[in-house]
């Protein structure tokens, strides 16, 4: 009986890290239509913004980078020019985080980023954190698109970033 454990105890890891490494993340996709929205009074919350650049990014950017990000309710934060050229933001390899405040939002499904320039820049991953919301992180691994809502849209029904 004991020898039947020992030999599905590898198995069963193996088939939990096989079925890990088989999941596929959603990527990330262009939003034409994307407005941003004057969300009613709904109260100031706080939010922390990690954003990750990638390794194989340009060695730092002076390109103009916005941020958006909501729940399937239509509360929406919007952050515009995170950029600082002077304060070495978004360098290759670098995470920098930001404190945010915007309206309260429920859980966070949606995030969008705005590149304006002609550098190019190549987050990693784009983590939000809220007093109210479970912490939610988008990969991108892409380098983002100039003069366009670039991200995604995990929100499944509801009002959401085209609302």
């Amino acid at each position: 009986m004991m020898r039947t454990v020992f030999f599905f105890l590898p198995l069963t890891f193996l088939f939990f890290t096989l079925s890990d490494a088989n999941r596929i993340l959603p990527l990330p996709e262009p939003l034409i239509s994307f407005k941003v929205n004057a969300t009613k009074n709904v109260g100031s919350c706080s939010y922390t913004v990690s954003i990750r650049t990638s390794c194989s990014s340009t060695s730092y950017t002076r390109d103009q980078i916005s941020l958006a990000f909501g729940d399937a309710y239509g509360n929406q934060v919007y952050a515009p020019r995170l950029d600082d050229p002077y304060s070495r933001t978004f360098e290759r390899c670098s995470t920098d985080t930001f404190q945010i405040k915007g309206p309260c939002t429920y859980q966070v499904c949606y995030l969008y980023l705005y590149r304006s320039g002609y550098d190019g820049w190549k987050p990693e991953s784009v983590s939000v954190y809220g007093y109210y919301t479970k912490s939610v992180t988008f990969y991108y691994n892409t380098f983002i698109p100039n003069g366009i809502w670039y991200g995604f849209n995990l929100c499944n029904g509801g009002a959401s970033a085209s609302a």
